[in-house]
């Protein structure tokens, strides 16, 4: 079933959420409770329900005493492997309220572009939802160089989405929408909707994100080009707003998906 419109929302059989790092990290960390009751109420609909979350790095930085994103690649890896630990258990904390049981999968672009890693990741995913596991997956920050990095998780979410065939990809971040220009600016209006294939010739997309995490408007935009065509319908929200999406209310930016030819 391919959901081709947000009124459908509430009927989607399998959905990919994705959650930027400075959502549920540092002063926002007690946004993953009201994150997982979302999460939890579609999957106990009886949705297939996948996390993409950044955020490893960010939380594991308090532990290595620094105060700003480290920009050497091994102090990356180190924070990444510190703070995806403290993520995934904060996350379980969470979930352990519903009886729900997370089971963590990193990837590196490697691993989708590889036809036989995609194959195995694809099996496992397969499994893990099968079972009623709740798949929270992360870019592999320990082993991944800067040549072989998706770049933001934006990207990761969307080649996720397409992996499983899911009907739904949310992205949520900080801002609420896509706007006719950056949202600061006087006069900028939010966008409903985006019909499939709409070139956006007349919005202005900024790409600048937080600071703390790496996506922005430009990385949104491409990604939900990205699982739009592969025949997912995609939204665009505030983390805040992860409740209201989910139910299908009129929050945030629809992407209309690519129309599948009914078989013969």
């Amino acid at each position: 079933m391919t959901t081709s419109s947000r009124e459908e929302i509430l009927s989607a059989r399998r959905i990919v959420v994705k959650v930027g790092s400075s959502s549920i990290s540092g002063d926002n960390a007690d946004q993953i409770g009201p994150l997982v009751d979302a999460l939890a109420e579609a999957h106990g609909r009886g949705a297939d329900v996948i996390l993409v979350s950044s955020g490893a790095i960010s939380t594991g930085m308090p532990y290595l005493k620094l105060d700003s994103r480290p920009t050497d690649l091994a102090t990356q890896q180190a924070a990444a492997a510190v703070g995806q630990n403290v993520l995934i258990f904060r996350y379980q904390e969470s979930l352990d309220r519903y009886g729900i049981v997370a089971g963590q999968v990193l990837l590196t672009a490697g691993d989708i572009e590889n036809p036989t890693h995609r194959s195995n990741a694809e099996r496992a995913m397969e499994k893990l939802l099968e079972l009623r596991i709740l798949p929270i997956v992360n870019e592999n920050d320990t082993v991944a160089t800067h040549e072989i990095r998706f770049g933001d998780n934006d990207r990761l979410a969307s080649l996720v989405a397409t992996l499983v065939r899911a009907d739904l990809l949310v992205l949520l971040s900080d801002v609420d929408a896509l706007y006719t220009m950056p949202p600061e600016k006087p006069g900028a209006e939010r966008i409903g909707q985006v019909a499939y294939g709409d070139p956006l010739a007349d919005v202005e997309v900024g790409s600048v994100g937080t600071g703390i995490g790496t996506g922005g408007a430009t990385t949104k935009v491409a990604a939900a080009r990205y699982a739009a065509d592969a025949g997912t319908g995609v939204l665009l929200a505030a983390t805040s707003q992860v409740a209201a999406a989910l139910r299908g209310e009129f929050v945030g930016t629809w992407f209309d998906p690519r129309r599948t030819e009914p078989a013969h």
